[in-house]
């Protein structure tokens, strides 16, 4: 809790909580006054004074709107506290997101969760600084309005502020389940929407419908938990907020014979009913609901925004071979592995295509041998070290890989074929824009300095720039994830060829049958088990190769885009 109030302190900039602090000082009169006003008021009323019960009225009136116009410019320097942590956290999670190389649950961190954070950090603002200014001003007019009132009356509002305390740690741990279930909840959903079409080719809806079904069950057991603490903070509520109000009217009898007055007693219900009510009520739910919040969400959003500190290999990697060794993965526990006991060898200088139907793990396996997923059993080397032990610097520097949406951020050309390495020479810039044929493209954008705007280029037009990008880095280990797939045959064979001459090792994840013919060597992932080979070779060994083949070509010989079949109508080669 500590981190977390000090990652709020520290994000408020000193001058807007300063002038806030001043603003806030008005308020402090009509919350002291109005119990004065209210008790001499009807002292002077029943009196028969009625000029100076109207006077008390009159500047009840004039307290409340000194208050008004304090509150009002509060509000007006409440953004300027705020926002500067929504940004603080906004920048925590995108950077801990690429530092850990996963994006899995950023999405909700970065759009719920953050602002979950900016809404309740304010709220805890105005409730503290309402609640100071509250009790303040009651205390004080209490005290002036009469001791024995305040006797009775402030003591039990300090026990249900207690009691209500006194449940924090409880509904801490419940909102923190409850988070949990939210994110788990939003992954499950999202990668089920992303798979539907498989999902649907393979009948597996029912199967889906379980994995989506478990975490909607614990979110709705969360929300319940949540619910039952809701309604033991309104048990707090009534000891501190409704229990005075019954004991000052139950005393009154013996107030009275004590000469406390009618408008005296009067005062001091209207502070309890207008003042230490409403005062209560706000910081139980503050600390309770939206304090609890904020802690509990934002100590997430700092423990997954973290950068993790790698560990340092025993040996930096040498050369770029990868080597797969009994290597199975499954995204979950309870789901099937998408690859199962896969050993591989991809040699410093080799070229191997991957193929196979849609959904089969073929973008799994690039994603395995970058190091962005870790495998759930067996072990992955690249360079002979588990990727997960190297340096983002030596991952970058050891592979490169360019997925099937290419990312092209606003800026110049330039800016965006250098990212990956900023000391590139002009030669080298210019060598690696023509080898993959970006040169009409960068030439009819307007040349290097000319501004890229993502959204005024294609798909293809983005892959090319990416591409003269990857081409450009200095990783050795380049793979293409269908990063061609916009890119019509000639451009396609132009930019693979210039991989595949390029010094290093190329593994291209194949749509096309052109790009498998261009390999040396060709997997083919079928979900039950893996062959690698050539063209001619597999043709022979693998059925489900056999026919993607066929799907790929058209009886004349010319080559066509691959319409996936559907995994379960492969069979594997007896």
């Amino acid at each position: 809790m500590r981190r977390e109030l000090r990652f709020g302190l520290t994000a408020v900039r000193r001058r807007p909580a300063v002038k806030l602090a001043a603003w806030s000082l008005p308020e402090i009169l009509p919350s002291a006054f109005y119990g004065l006003a209210v008790a001499h008021a009807t002292d002077a009323f029943l009196g028969g004074r009625r000029d100076t019960g109207l006077t008390w009225l009159a500047a009840l009136l004039a307290a409340a709107v000194l208050g008004a116009v304090g509150a009002r410019q509060v509000y007006r320097r409440l953004g300027d506290l705020v926002e500067p942590v929504r940004d603080d956290l906004v920048r925590k999670v995108v950077s801990g997101a690429l530092g850990n190389a996963r994006a899995d649950g950023a999405v909700a961190r970065l759009n719920r969760q953050v602002e979950i954070v900016r809404d309740t950090f304010a709220g805890l603002i105005l409730v503290v600084r309402s609640f100071l200014v509250t009790a303040i001003g009651v205390v004080t007019g209490l005290l002036s309005l009469s001791p024995l009132v305040a006797v009775l009356v402030i003591p039990l509002f300090l026990l249900g502020f207690a009691l209500s305390f006194g449940l924090l740690g409880m509904a801490a741990a419940r909102v923190r389940a409850s988070l949990r279930a939210d994110e788990s909840l939003a992954t499950s959903a999202a990668m089920t929407f992303a798979g539907v079409r498989d999902l649907t080719a393979a009948g597996a809806e029912d199967f889906a419908g379980r994995l989506v079904g478990v975490p909607i069950e614990a979110h709705a057991a969360a929300e319940r938990s949540l619910a039952k603490v809701a309604a033991l903070r309104t048990l707090c509520f009534a000891v501190g907020g409704w229990l005075p109000l019954v004991v000052l009217l139950g005393a009154a009898p013996w107030l009275a014979a004590q000469g406390v007055s009618t408008g005296t007693l009067l005062g001091g219900l209207t502070y309890v009913l207008l003042g230490l009510q409403p005062a209560l009520n706000t910081v139980m739910s503050a600390l309770g609901d939206s304090g609890l919040r904020y802690v509990v969400t934002l100590g997430r959003i700092l423990d997954q925004s973290e950068v993790p500190q790698y560990r340092t290999a025993a040996r930096l990697p040498e050369g770029h071979e990868v080597r797969l060794q009994h290597v199975s993965f499954a995204y979950g526990p309870t789901a099937e592995p998408v690859l199962r006991d896969l050993e591989l060898v991809v040699a410093e200088g080799d070229h191997l295509a991957v193929v196979g139907p849609s959904g089969i793990g073929k973008s799994t396996l690039a994603r395995l041998i970058c190091g962005l997923l870790p495998p759930t059993e067996g072990e992955v080397l690249l360079g002979g070290v588990p990727p997960s032990e190297l340096q983002p610097s030596d991952l970058t520097g050891t592979r490169v890989v360019l997925p099937q949406e290419a990312y092209v951020f606003t800026g110049t050309v330039l800016e965006n074929v250098t990212y990956l390495r900023r000391d590139a020479s002009a030669v080298q810039i210019s060598a690696a824009i023509d080898a993959v044929g970006a040169f009409p493209l960068v030439r009819r954008l307007g040349g290097l300095a000319a501004e890229v705007r993502p959204t005024e280029l294609s798909a293809g037009e983005r892959q090319l720039i990416a591409l003269a990008r990857a081409y450009l880095s200095p990783a050795r280990l380049a793979i293409l994830d269908e990063a061609t797939c916009h890119l019509d045959p000639p451009a396609e064979r132009i930019a693979e060829e210039a991989f595949a001459a390029r010094p290093g090792s190329l593994i291209v994840i194949a749509h096309r049958v052109s790009s498998a013919l261009r390999a040396q060597r060709i997997l083919v992932l079928d979900g039950s088990n893996a062959m690698v080979g050539d063209d001619r070779d597999l043709r022979r060994r693998s059925a489900l190769y056999a026919e993607l083949a066929g799907h790929w070509t058209a009886p004349d010989g010319a080559v066509q885009v691959l319409e996936p079949v559907p995994a379960d109508q492969n069979q594997p080669a007896s």
